[in-house]
């Protein structure tokens, strides 16, 4: 199978260069892309004859994307359809950028678009140009907006649900519930996902602890988040802080990394959340500084969106193997059919059984030298 990657090219004044057809399709000032036109008419093609399938990732603050989703979805549509060919992209969380390489694809000829959006509003015009073309689209990991065909995620809300269940524990088993405050350090205000994450941890924070700070962190930068977290830690004093919700792992390092500059040993450290399961989050959780992570089995949700697209391009039904279709609704209210998978909470007591026998990680990717002398790596190594 034929993989391309698609970049834009940034000219001297930050703009990018792009096809002329894309930059026709620009709205002036927001970069939006309009379509006033009615759905195209759909082509079907079949496996052996082959398709063009484009995929767009958001960002590369989050090593899963790089690491994990776009070669496990590469790796499952060759296998499902050896003659498609695949063209990837990564936005690096620029919403422009995102839609210029979307318009590059879709210019191009893809006939199934896979979109993980950097701004799930924003994409609506992305979704509707692909529709006016004919071109069905699979929101992955995010509910893109404007329409889209399928969905594929995690259940966003039991997320955050695990995250808070997780921190009220760590605090219980520490005997600092109701000492103090927790800071919550949310995702990015663009990314549907973050909310569910939040109001699922508010569904169990709320009425238990007392949140002293709480955060929405933009781009779900760690740099952003080391600055809040140091307003935090000025606002309401280190003695006060009794856990921290941070909404995945790049946040929660920089939450570690204020909280460390602030003096805080790493035995001394509050709980602190995380999700993704980064290698460096995991690490973190082994050497006692960060307390869990969320496990999202990225293979099956890559596996899964590979289905759904040969699925559109073919107009055959998925072949989805142990999971089932559900539906959930849009922001605009419409219905989605989806597949919506299960997090799972990863602490020092079961990396080897999850992220390790899953072959996420190998124990030598794990146990660097920095972490060899560590509990978890003089048992495993």
């Amino acid at each position: 199978m034929n993989t391309r990657r698609f970049t834009a090219r940034r000219t001297a004044v930050g703009g990018f260069a792009a096809v002329g057809a894309a930059l026709a399709l620009l709205v002036s000032g927001c970069g939006s892309l309009t379509n006033t036109g009615e759905d195209a008419e759909r082509e079907t093609h079949t496996v052996e004859e082959g398709f063009h399938v484009g995929l767009l990732l958001p960002d590369l603050h989050t090593a899963r994307y790089e690491a994990f989703d776009r070669p496990f979805f590469e790796e499952e549509l060759n296998e499902l359809c050896p003659n498609c060919e695949l063209s990837y992209a990564n936005a690096d969380g620029d919403v422009d950028e995102q839609q210029t390489q979307a318009q590059a694809m879709l210019t191009d000829g893809v006939d199934v678009l896979v979109l993980d959006a950097v701004d799930a509003a924003a994409s609506a015009g992305t979704v509707n140009e692909a529709r006016s073309q004919g071109v069905p689209v699979i929101a992955y990991d995010r509910l893109a907006e404007g329409g889209v065909d399928m969905y594929v995620s995690f259940d966003n809300h039991r997320v955050g649900q695990v995250q808070a269940e997780a921190l009220i524990a760590a605090m219980e088993k520490e005997g600092t519930a109701g000492e103090g405050q927790i800071v919550m350090m949310n995702g990015s205000p663009t990314d549907p996902n973050a909310g569910s994450f939040k109001a699922g941890a508010h569904e169990i924070f709320d009425g238990q602890v007392e949140i002293g700070q709480e955060f929405d962190t933009p781009n779900w930068s760690p740099d952003e988040a080391n600055s809040q977290m140091e307003g935090a830690i000025t606002s309401l004093g280190l003695d006060e802080i009794i856990g921290v919700y941070a909404a995945n792992d790049g946040i929660a390092s920089g939450v570690i990394s204020a909280l460390r500059s602030a003096g805080v040993s790493v035995k001394d450290l509050p709980p602190v959340t995380g999700q993704d399961a980064e290698l460096a989050g995991i690490q973190r959780i082994i050497a006692g500084e960060q307390y869990m992570t969320v496990y999202k089995a990225i293979q099956p949700e890559a596996q899964v969106a590979a289905a759904m697209a040969v699925s559109l391009a073919t107009g055959e039904d998925p072949q989805l193997g142990e999971y089932s279709l559900t539906e959930v609704e849009d922001a605009a209210g419409e219905t989605v059919q989806a597949v919506l998978l299960e997090p799972i909470a990863v602490t020092k007591d079961n990396v080897g059984d999850t992220v390790v026998s899953d072959g996420i990680y190998s124990i030598e990717e794990i146990c660097t030298d920095d972490y060899a002398d560590t509990e978890f790596c003089q048992e495993a190594l």
